[in-house]
């Protein structure tokens, strides 16, 4: 279960609580589930119950009792426990086909927008080679969630940011210079993109390395531009979330040379093998999109950069229950399994991307 289907399924909920003469409310528009906080419990949290005492007359204790009984009987809730002053703190089966099949149907584009949003967003830089980097990888996260991006940098980008780095503007100059963008686009506000200067000079990393290098930490915080984001070792967060995604890669192959394909589970093939493994590595595909709508609407690509390495640590330690070992055949089970790992490989492929990042098939 999605975060967005886990929040219809509470906004059921308070309509059947409202239907049933529980609660005497307007049903809201719509429900945010967040990841528990400090204190929290399960796979995600919602403060519905709180928003909704005051108008219900209730104490939110009360509420939450109300909204948890609906929410436990529903598909794909293993448990719903109430925490603190009334917070619901939702728990979801470990297997959920039905996130493996859209991310397999969606590859890539896994928590993109379906359309445009019609939102306009001017993003502008100083002529500086991080915030050139990270305007581009921000135009890059806003288009994926629907936004009209224009960019434009304080002078002409220097060519090697370009041709090394990958980093683009569609304009350059100051509000109102003839390279800058004019016409309907000044009816938006300019967004500056004004990060922490990086102390030395990336572009000896290259293109991968040096991006990652500057859009890993967040924009406050100044970037180590060091030879350790080349190294192939687990220490280095970029090689992790490479190397996993690649991993996935060489699965698929050795799976099609075994004879068989990814199949996301079905409700009668239980795999109890990796039922605790998969759990952190199905909360975190789940989250890719939640996280992608943030990064956009912070303008902070170190997010989807972080979570990355998160998706990454969760499938490498699963990787290995994927094919069968021995004399062991292919099975309904392994199949499930292949498909989980192709999905988290889609997440990482497209999540580099946004990043300006290669995906190797090999590494």
């Amino acid at each position: 279960m999605t975060p967005v289907e886990l929040s219809r399924t509470v906004l059921r909920a308070v309509r059947r609580a409202v239907d049933d003469g529980e609660l005497d409310v307007t049903v809201p528009g719509q429900v945010k589930v967040t990841p528990p906080g400090p204190g929290g419990w399960g796979d995600y949290a919602t403060n519905v119950a709180l928003q909704l005492a005051r108008p219900a007359g209730q104490p939110p204790l009360r509420v939450a009792e109300i909204l948890r009984q609906h929410i436990a009987r529903t598909d794909g809730i293993s448990d719903v426990v109430v925490t603190g002053p009334g917070f619901l703190n939702i728990s979801v089966r470990g297997s959920d086909p039905t996130l493996v099949r859209e991310i397999l149907r969606c590859g890539r584009g896994y928590g993109h927008a379906d359309r445009p949003t019609g939102q306009l967003v001017r993003l502008h830089a100083p002529h500086e080679v991080r915030a050139v980097v990270v305007m581009d990888a921000v135009a890059r996260v806003l288009r994926s969630q629907g936004a009209l991006v224009r960019t434009s940098c304080a002078d002409r980008p220097e060519p090697e940011w370009t041709d090394v780095l990958d980093a683009h503007s569609d304009a350059y100059g100051s509000p109102g210079h003839p390279g800058h963008p004019g016409g309907p686009t000044s009816a938006a506000p300019l967004v500056a993109v004004r990060p922490v200067l990086a102390a030395r000079d990336p572009l000896p990393l290259g293109r991968d390395a040096a991006r990652w290098a500057l859009l890993h930490p967040a924009a406050h915080d100044r970037p180590r531009i060091t030879a350790d984001h080349l190294v192939q070792r687990e220490s280095n967060p970029l090689f992790r979330v490479r190397y996993a995604h690649a991993r996935t890669r060489a699965l698929s192959r050795n799976a099609a040379d075994l004879g068989f394909h990814a199949e996301p589970a079905g409700p009668a093939v239980p795999d109890t093998q990796t039922s605790q493994d998969t759990k952190a590595l199905h909360n975190a595909l789940a989250d890719h999109p939640r996280v992608l709508a943030r990064s956009a609407a912070h303008h902070a690509p170190d997010l989807l950069a972080r979570h990355l390495v998160t998706v990454a640590d969760a499938v490498l330690p699963f990787l290995v229950t994927v094919l069968p070992r021995g004399a062991e055949k292919p099975s309904a089970a392994h199949r499930a399994r292949l498909a989980l790992a192709e999905a988290a490989g889609a997440v990482l492929a497209g999540g580099l991307s946004l990043l300006g990042i290669d995906a190797p098939e090999h590494l």
